[in-house]
């Protein structure tokens, strides 16, 4: 056992989370489906690559009227 180590101790957000797990046993169901929804997306790296080259460089100064 380490030095450091705290004998049985749970912190409250852990004892909160738990506590929460037990109540609402399809928690971690429903935040899994949610972030598929959002953030998890299969991009295509072709057509990544095709935007990329075709993306316009800014020009250094925004706000400049004069086309060169």
């Amino acid at each position: 056992m380490s030095f450091f180590r705290r004998a049985h101790y749970t912190s409250e957000i852990t004892s909160f989370i738990k506590e929460m797990k037990e109540k609402k046993p399809t928690l971690e169901a429903e935040q899994r489906a949610g972030r598929a929804l959002l953030w998890d997306k299969h991009l295509d790296r072709g057509l990544l690559d095709e935007y990329g080259e075709a993306r316009v460089p800014m020009q250094p100064y925004v706000y400049q009227t004069i086309v060169k």
